[in-house]
Formats: structure tokens, C-alpha cells, sequence
């Protein structure tokens, strides 16, 4: 892998850049304090993000045929780097171009590609994901919400947890498990991925008061909800190939490192400014803390390298997850150590990065998982012997 930067993707960085200085407003690191949930940050975004779009920045890396610029994968991520690093201006919106657009150009009907992609590419949609539940976490596996086949589509009955966004989000890409029908099996078959309009009646949303950011996280629950047929993501029992795809994505997409390095980065002037940065202790942590920055990094470039090469997906993206959490953590860690008056208030982007760190570990899977998957598909280790 080259591990420099072309002289066209620098300039890409640096349009995005001066997009950010035109864009962004004065107090900008106080509101973004809040996280990308924020009502602030949630409506911030859906003016930012149409600038982005209108200079071709917000999908450059999708085909041609669906609104994108046939770009290298590399200036996407750059996006996020920079997105990220800034506080994330996209707010909800990141979700919407690095897994949900890309999943519904593999997966979608005509009619869906044509109904859902337009508002995405033009950054004026928000999504959310029902994933999790209270009495399946991250094992997508266990979940029990059911969806009932009637004519004309299906009838959605359950419940979600720690659904980001969608106190705001116009739909859900939703997980729902399906009775057999006749002649099927049961298990990893029978869930299906349903996009729900959250308008639909029986609906209800509740936030979740948090640590990690006003306005991130919810209870969904779904009273005999109809979801039209056509509003099913691929065919019943092809969910897992989907997910598996999506979350090739999902995992890797969002930069965290990128925020913690920017903010190593600003402890060390600052603890150089306050004559601090003499103490070997202080100097000894730091490195580690930008060591499992770097090391985050280069395993998920590894990552988006396979992708820019379209090589089949595998195990790694679980391995480079575990690793920013890492990076997030060690961070935290070193700041909390060295420059504990910032989580007094002092310093609102500090305390920010604290409740991203403390989500870190928890958010696209949790990482107790990540480190199972990293077990049995990456280093093929053997599991509990059966009784």
C-alpha cells in the first residue's frame, strides 16, 4: 500500500478544507460539543450538507449512474477524515453516503434507487437504523422483532434501542424477523430488512437521556406498523448478505481517530504552552496515546484499500474497529491523566470527546463483539466445545 497522498486527493483535502473555513460559523466547536444528534447539529446539517453536494464533495465516490463522480474511494473517506476532525458538520447525514446509498445501489429495486437516493445525494435526508434491541443488543441474531406477511406487504410488531437519530430520521433501515412461510426454514433466513417511513402510524419514539451526546440515541417501538412490500430490502432470507455488506461500511466508516488525534494533538500545545511537556511521564503517554492513533489509522486504510480494490469482503473490518476504539480510549486515557481540568467544562470539545470515547466501544456493534468476530472468522480460533 502507498501510504502517501496523491497530489489530486491533497487537493481534494484541501477543497474540503476551505469549504469548512467558508462554512462552519464562529461558535461551531461549542454547538458541535453536543454531537451530531443535536438539534443544532441536526439542522446545521441539512444546509451543509447541500454545499457539499452542490461542489460535488458529499458523494463523490458513487457511480456516475447514480449521481456520484466515479472517484476513487479514497476521497470519501477523505470526506469523513476531514468531517470528522472537524466535529462532524454532516451531523446524521454520514450515514446516509458511507453505507445506506451504497446498500440500496446493490441491493434496491429501480423504484427504491429512484425514490430513496435522490435526497441522499443531495444531502437533505436523514436516516436511522434499527439494529439493536433490549433483549438482543448487538446480537443480530437474538432479535425478536416480528413482521407479520399480510397482503400488500407486512405488519411490524417490536421494539429497538440505542437507535441513533431517529428522533429526526425520515426512515429506518429496519431488522424484522419473518415466520417461515411454507416450505422455509427458520434462523438466519427468515429476517428481512424493511425501510420504514418513520411517519407511519404506530410509531413511537422516546430519547434516551445519555453521556454520549444530546439527541443520539432512542427507544423505537412499533405497534402493528405496515410496512409496504415494497419497502422490503432484497428478498426474504438475503438480510445477512446485506447486513454483511453494509457493515463492511458501516464499521470503518466513521474517522473517530481522526478526532482524537486532532485532539492529542491540541493537548500538546497546550501542555507545551503551560510547561508541562518536559515531564517524561507526560511526554511517554502521549506516544502511546498517538501510537494507537497511527495504528487505527493504517489498519483501517488496510480496510478501504481492499474496498478501492473490490476484493471480497472478510473478518477485517472487525480487527480495525477494535483498533479505534483503541485509539479513542488511549486518548481519553492520556487526556483525562494530564489535562483532567478540560472535563470540568473548561474545555466543551474535550468534554465531547470523552462521551465519544465512552461510545466508542458500543456504537456498530459492541466491542466485546468485534473481538468474538476478530476470534472465530479472523483468526479462526475455536469456540466453546459443546456439552
Amino acid at each position: 500500500m502507498e501510504f502517501g497522498w496523491s497530489p489530486q486527493e491533497q487537493a481534494h483535502r484541501q477543497r474540503i478544507r476551505d469549504l469548512l473555513e467558508e462554512a462552519l460559523p464562529e461558535d461551531w466547536e461549542a454547538h458541535s460539543a453536543h454531537g451530531p444528534g443535536s438539534g443544532y447539529q441536526t439542522d446545521f446539517s441539512l444546509q451543509f450538507c447541500p454545499m457539499l453536494a452542490e461542489r460535488d464533495l458529499l458523494v463523490p465516490n458513487w457511480p456516475r449512474a447514480f449521481g456520484g463522480q466515479d472517484a476513487p474511494v479514497w476521497q470519501q473517506f477523505i470526506l469523513g477524515e476531514e468531517m470528522w476532525a472537524a466535529g462532524e458538520p454532516r451531523g446524521a447525514q454520514y450515514m446516509n453516503v458511507n453505507w445506506i446509498g451504497p446498500t440500496l445501489m446493490k441491493f434496491g429495486t429501480p423504484e427504491q434507487i429512484d425514490r430513496y437516493l435522490p435526497p441522499i445525494r443531495e444531502g437533505r435526508a436523514i436516516w436511522c437504523q434499527g439494529f439493536s434491541e433490549p433483549s438482543a443488543g448487538s446480537d443480530l441474531a437474538a432479535l425478536r422483532t416480528q413482521a407479520v406477511p399480510v397482503e400488500g406487504g407486512y405488519r411490524v410488531t417490536g421494539a429497538k434501542i440505542w437507535t441513533s437519530y431517529a428522533g429526526r430520521a425520515d426512515h429506518c433501515f429496519l431488522l424484522a424477523r419473518v415466520a417461515p412461510r411454507a416450505g422455509g426454514s427458520a434462523g438466519k433466513a427468515s429476517i428481512l430488512i424493511l425501510l420504514v417511513d418513520m411517519a407511519s402510524p404506530g410509531i413511537q419514539v422516546k430519547q434516551i437521556p445519555a453521556l454520549i451526546g444530546e439527541g443520539d440515541i432512542h427507544e423505537l417501538f412499533l405497534d402493528d406498523v405496515f410496512v409496504p412490500e415494497a419497502n422490503r430490502l432484497g428478498a426474504e432470507g438475503q438480510a445477512w448478505d446485506i447486513i454483511t455488506a453494509a457493515l463492511q461500511n458501516e464499521r470503518t466508516g466513521i474517522a473517530r481517530y481522526e478526532f482524537s488525534r486532532r485532539m492529542l494533538d491540541r493537548a500538546v500545545e497546550r501542555l507545551k504552552a503551560r510547561g508541562r511537556w518536559d515531564d517524561p511521564t507526560v511526554r511517554e503517554r502521549a506516544a502511546q496515546a498517538l501510537m494507537l492513533c497511527e495504528a487505527a489509522r493504517l489498519l483501517v486504510y488496510r480496510v478501504v484499500d481492499a474496498r478501492a480494490r473490490d476484493l471480497p469482503a472478510d473478518a477485517f473490518p472487525s480487527v480495525a474497529r477494535w483498533a479505534v476504539v483503541q485509539a479513542d480510549n488511549g486518548v481519553n486515557d492520556f487526556l483525562t491523566e494530564c489535562m483532567p481540568e478540560g472535563l470540568t467544562g473548561s474545555d466543551p470539545v474535550q468534554v465531547a470527546h470523552h462521551q465519544r470515547a465512552i461510545a466508542a466501544g458500543i456504537a456498530s456493534g459492541a466491542a466485546e463483539i468485534q473481538l468474538n468476530l476478530i476470534a472465530r472468522r479472523w483468526l479462526e480460533l475455536p469456540g466453546e466445545p459443546k456439552r
